[in-house]
């Protein structure tokens, strides 16, 4: 591995932050000769965003399997009208005789999802192109990250309020649980404030090693959030799974918002800017501030920069890469949308078995990528787009498994995958 080094943050040493901008790593002591304890101090001494993701993902996932039970309950003793002895037989699956209000009840969900899922990933997608090229002529990071906290807070409040109204709001009402994330610009924009500001305050050198960190804290939070969803939904319902989300969402915010800060080159104009004379300031209107943000001219230069042609066929390749992205994403969507709503009904799981399930998934996909990574990649040095024909070649195959599997030992088989 190379050498570990940073640089000064470039400010004068009177002004030292409160957390660096970037690495600390002075030493320049290779990795593999560090001991444990220096390395430990590397890594604490470089901390970041990790927190922030932290406390960001694990709510997010753990509050899904409750949303979701949340809008099962909701069709079935509000907008079906069924008695409280078939919704409570259906909430603890005992599930004979009331097989036909199962059915119903998974239909009117699934007809809402095909519309919730769209909003859901939509307008995420379109606001991604005005923030990201927002962020990047601004060097304004930390909006790119806070934004999506409070729209998952507003999210966690919207789905006490359809709890505490349970009878009076509609199911459908749920679906601006997922209104809030999508003006924010949810996980995409979080994830490209995150990645884009690490890359900002970061040495060449170690850069993969922070964004691995980070993507270490990432991979870790989701299957932490999962194993915990059901279990906490069991033990405090609703209101505690909500309230725990709210919790972990102002943590997360108000370390992005104390304890993080902007890039060096920002400081270093806001420096700039402050010692102006007053006449040479320029104020900006926030009408001026919201044409020039939604601006098409910044879209048509995204789209140029990413689209231009260079060697080794850049263009194809770039253009072959996204439509690969959404053939592969778009159906991981909408498995996700429905796998529980099918898991429920073929094999009558509650909200535990299948949370144990998905942390299942999720830790073998770890190891997994761990050894595509390491073994196939690095060590047996296979080409990248070979690696992504296993990968894709392993997801068909789980899927047949999920359709035709009889038996839950079966699904976990296809989950191994």
């Amino acid at each position: 591995m190379s050498e570990i080094t940073g640089t000064t943050a470039g400010h004068p040493p009177e002004k030292k932050p409160a957390i660096p901008v970037t690495d600390k790593s002075d030493s320049a002591v290779p990795w593999k000769s560090m001991s444990m304890r220096q390395k430990w101090s590397f890594l604490t001494s470089n901390i970041t965003v990790e927190p922030m993701v932290a406390c960001y993902v694990i709510p997010s996932v753990l509050s899904q399997l409750a949303t979701q039970n949340l809008i099962l309950e909701k069709a079935c003793r509000v907008n079906l009208a069924y008695s409280d002895e078939v919704c409570s037989a259906l909430t603890a699956r005992n599930t004979t005789g009331y097989e036909a209000e199962e059915t119903a009840v998974q239909q009117m969900v699934a007809r809402m999802q095909t519309w919730k899922t769209p909003l859901q990933s939509a307008l995420p997608t379109m606001l991604i192109l005005f923030m990201g090229a927002w962020s990047d002529r601004t060097g304004l990071r930390k909006p790119c990250m806070l934004l999506p906290i409070i729209g998952e807070f507003f999210s966690s409040v919207t789905l006490i309020a359809c709890t505490y109204w349970f009878y009076e709001l509609p199911m459908e009402v749920v679906v601006l649980e997922s209104v809030w994330p999508a003006l924010t610009g949810g996980w995409f924009t979080m994830f490209m404030g995150i990645f884009s500001y690490i890359a900002d305050i970061t040495t060449v050198e170690s850069r993969t090693l922070r964004i691995g960190a980070a993507n270490v804290f990432l991979s870790l939070g989701v299957p932490i959030g999962m194993a915990l969803s059901g279990i906490l939904y069991t033990k405090l319902g609703f209101y505690g799974v909500f309230s725990i989300a709210m919790v972990c969402y102002v943590l997360s915010f108000v370390y992005g918002l104390v304890v993080i800060k902007e890039p060096p080159r920002v400081i270093a104009e806001r420096s700039r800017k402050k010692s102006l004379p007053p006449e040479g300031k320029k104020r900006t209107s926030l009408c001026a501030f919201v044409l020039d943000f939604f601006s098409l001219k910044h879209i048509e230069e995204t789209f140029r920069v990413a689209f231009k042609k260079g060697a080794h066929n850049r263009q194809k390749r770039v253009i072959v890469l996204m439509v690969i992205v959404m053939v592969v994403i778009g159906p991981l969507y909408g498995e996700m949308a429905v796998l529980y709503l099918y898991m429920r009904y073929r094999y009558n799981w509650n909200e535990v078995t299948f949370s144990m399930f998905s942390t299942f998934g999720m830790v073998t996909n770890l190891i997994g990528t761990a050894i595509s990574v390491g073994i196939f990649s690095h060590i047996l040095k296979i080409d990248d787009a070979i690696v992504g024909i296993m990968s894709c070649t392993s997801k068909i195959l789980a899927s047949f498994v999920y359709a035709f599997a009889t038996s839950a030992w079966m699904v976990y088989v296809g989950q191994s995958f």
